[in-house]
């Protein structure tokens, strides 16, 4: 099977976000695709000609979960995303288990802004843990360090600097308002609802 991209050009034209950024950031996703497919190829003739105890099949290999996770990644954060202005419906299961983990809906969105305003590079994802049924804002750096083993990603904001640069430069927390703004937040609901037993 080949990973094939997801056309996300329906974000464009999203207020606070100039089609120039997002055309740039749906450049920068395509690579990783593209590079998750040459590394499952590249590994795959590497363990058929027998060179798995190489540095380089070594190195492949643990290039694997940067190429793969900076694919899903983007795909879980323009997934969120809408052109259009939403409302979180404060009646849902989602809404209910945020206001139980963090007091409120706005005492979460204060912690997940904070995260996002962390100095460094990387991913903020509000993320369920469908075993302890806990909901946590995370940092992820990097794309392949700092995840919660079994955890679902429900929101997810990128924070690397080419996600907003072009358009805010330094101003990043001007940016994550303007994410804010453009969460499609009926999305974010029903990866709960698939998740939460």
């Amino acid at each position: 099977m080949v990973y094939e991209s997801k056309n996300f050009d329906h974000l464009l034209g999203t207020p606070g976000f100039s089609d120039n950024l997002l055309k740039n950031h749906f450049t920068l996703y395509q690579g990783y695709v593209k590079n998750t497919n040459l590394l499952i190829e590249t590994l795959s003739k590497m363990l058929s000609e027998g060179k798995t105890g190489v540095p380089e099949f070594a190195e492949l290999k643990r290039r694997f979960g940067w190429e793969f996770n900076g694919m899903r990644l983007h795909e879980f954060y323009f997934g969120n995303m809408k052109k259009t202005l939403t409302k979180i419906n404060k009646n849902s299961n989602f809404s209910k288990q945020l206001t139980k983990e963090f007091s409120s809906y706005e005492n979460w969105e204060k912690d997940f802004k904070a995260v996002g305003a962390m100095r460094g590079i990387g991913w903020v994802i509000l993320c369920y843990d469908p075993i302890g049924k806990r909901m946590f804002n995370i940092w992820i750096n990097e794309h392949d360090t700092g995840h919660l083993a079994d955890s679902v990603p429900l929101l997810v904001m990128d924070v690397f600097e080419h996600a907003f640069m072009l358009d805010y430069s330094l101003k990043r927390a001007d940016y994550i308002n303007a994410f804010f703004n453009a969460v499609d937040w009926e999305t974010v609901v029903n990866r709960f609802d698939k998740c939460a037993i």
